[in-house]
């Protein structure tokens, strides 16, 4: 089962540093992510929401399975074609992750100017996780943590908050 959190960050270039952190952790195997979202509530009021692109991700893997495909039946550049446009449909039919709607409805919450990065989280090492997301400061507003961890993951947030001030 995952967990979800969500972190408030004051600007949305903190959240973005922080996903792109969470995404190295991951490329290293100290964290398993379902999803990650950043939610930005702009100058305007309104929320906006930056995620990774399931289409692009489908596309690749579609294209090199085409590939595959068309060197084994010496068609490479149709098999090339025909599975990145599978790979693209399959990508943009599959939404999987926290819904849209709470993001948005998180997002109204934050004071305008402001972001969360919300994640999905299936596996982590937090020894390992947590100094170096807590670099980026912010406080946890969304959890479904236990208390105990998320008393943790919130404690090293604000540490390095009062450290930034």
């Amino acid at each position: 089962m995952s967990n979800l959190i969500a972190v408030a960050y004051p600007d949305v270039e903190t959240a973005r540093s922080a996903a792109a952190e969470l995404g190295q952790l991951a490329k290293e195997k100290s964290i398993v992510l379902d999803d990650m979202v950043v939610v930005e509530r702009q100058a305007d009021g309104k929320v906006k929401l930056h995620q990774g692109s399931t289409v692009a991700a489908g596309a690749a893997g579609g294209a090199l399975w085409g590939g595959l495909i068309g060197l084994i039946f010496l068609v490479p550049l149709l098999g090339l074609a025909v599975g990145a446009a599978s790979g693209a449909a399959a990508g943009a039919l599959t939404d999987v992750g926290v819904d849209d709607k709470f993001m948005k409805t998180l997002g109204e919450k934050l004071q305008e100017g402001g972001a969360a990065l919300v994640v999905l989280v299936r596996q982590s090492t937090p020894d390992k996780v947590i100094p170096r997301i807590s670099q980026y400061g912010g406080e946890v507003i969304q959890s479904s943590l236990d208390n105990e961890a998320e008393a943790q993951l919130d404690a090293a947030l604000a540490q390095r908050g009062a450290a930034a001030v």
